[in-house]
């Protein structure tokens, strides 16, 4: 059966033949994926298949080896600087004992436009105030970011993409650890987020939950060996191809 087409539109995100190693380690291979504006994308994959390195590459925290990335057209630091990216990270990657309030997280995604004295204008905290309403934590706001939950940790960084007024957000395991309601609401805004012509790829190990979160999927292993629907995507003979004959048959199973 052959993959379901993907909608044909100017790529917000475009990923053509990167290649990184760290040392000997090879972590992507030629990896190529283009996303249009206003499309959820899936990334699937085992622990060490690349989907860190991929959102690494594209934020311009990785130089790749080979290959390119442009996001809008420009390069990962352009986009930076214009502010057109937004990053969830994985938990472990933030210092959570860091004595920031959940208000200052948010108001970061405003830096880039305050100037060098990072003086926060009227227009910045509505913004940050209008972030926090979204994502459902405006009575934590004078929290330190430590002292909420997995998923309230989860929702105070999407709100900081929010407030920044990004166009490309990347989300890194995003459901990990957190409660429903924090994964409902982080999945009603992305769909939300598309829906107003941003872009959004996020990495998740939930495949239950992927076709109704995301409108395409990529399969990685160190490349991305499909780009189609979620259904195509999630069929067990593809599943296989990426994390092994086990799940297949476990999918058969559930049938």
């Amino acid at each position: 059966m052959s993959a379901l087409p993907i909608p044909v539109a100017a790529p917000a995100l475009s990923i053509q033949g990167v290649t990184v190693r760290y040392g000997e380690v090879l972590a992507l291979d030629a990896a190529s994926l283009e996303v249009a504006a206003g499309r959820v994308c899936g990334l699937i994959g085992m622990n060490g298949s690349g989907k860190s390195t991929l959102f690494k590459s594209v934020m311009g925290m990785v130089r790749p080896d080979a290959g390119r990335v442009e996001v809008h057209g420009e390069s990962p630091a352009v986009a930076r600087r214009r502010g057109i990216i937004g990053y969830v990270p994985q938990s472990e990657d933030v210092d959570w004992t860091f004595p920031l309030l959940v208000r200052d997280v948010v108001m970061m995604g405003r830096y880039g436009g305050m100037g060098p004295m990072r003086r926060a204008r009227r227009a910045d905290r509505i913004a940050v105030e209008e972030a926090l309403e979204r994502v459902e934590l405006t009575e934590y706001a004078d929290r330190q970011i430590g002292r909420l939950s997995g998923g309230q940790r989860k929702r105070a960084f999407v709100a900081r993409g929010i407030a920044q007024g990004a166009t490309v957000l990347l989300l890194d395991e995003p459901f990990a650890g957190v409660d429903k309601r924090s994964e409902a609401t982080i999945t009603r805004l992305l769909r939300e987020l598309a829906a107003g012509g941003a872009t959004v790829m996020i990495s998740t190990h939930d495949l239950h939950a992927l076709p109704d979160l995301a409108d395409e999927a990529a399969l990685l292993m160190q490349r991305v060996l499909l780009h189609a629907g979620p259904e195509e995507v999630l069929r067990p003979e593809n599943l296989a191809r990426a994390f092994g004959l086990d799940v297949m048959q476990r999918s058969e199973v559930d049938r």
